[in-house]
């Protein structure tokens, strides 16, 4: 009894420790959750407006970053 109950609280540990990391977002995925154009996103970069990771020569974002500029 007690070893299913702590399975289930490391399976909830688990879950919720996954959905906290910040995940990165490519440029299309920018595109999909803001509903805006890939041109407008890439103009807000160009502009300094949209923080950006350019890493492994693409261009990442995280969600956090996507919602402060979609709210300032």
């Amino acid at each position: 009894m007690i070893f299913q109950i702590l399975e289930k609280l490391d399976r909830i540990e688990r879950t919720i420790s996954s959905d906290h990391q910040e995940r990165w977002i490519n440029i299309k995925g920018v595109s999909t959750y803001s509903s805006l154009s890939i041109p407008k996103i890439r103009r807000a970069v160009a502009k300094g407006e949209l923080k950006v990771s350019r890493s492994a020569g693409k261009l990442l974002f995280k969600k956090a970053w996507v919602d402060k500029w979609l709210n300032s």
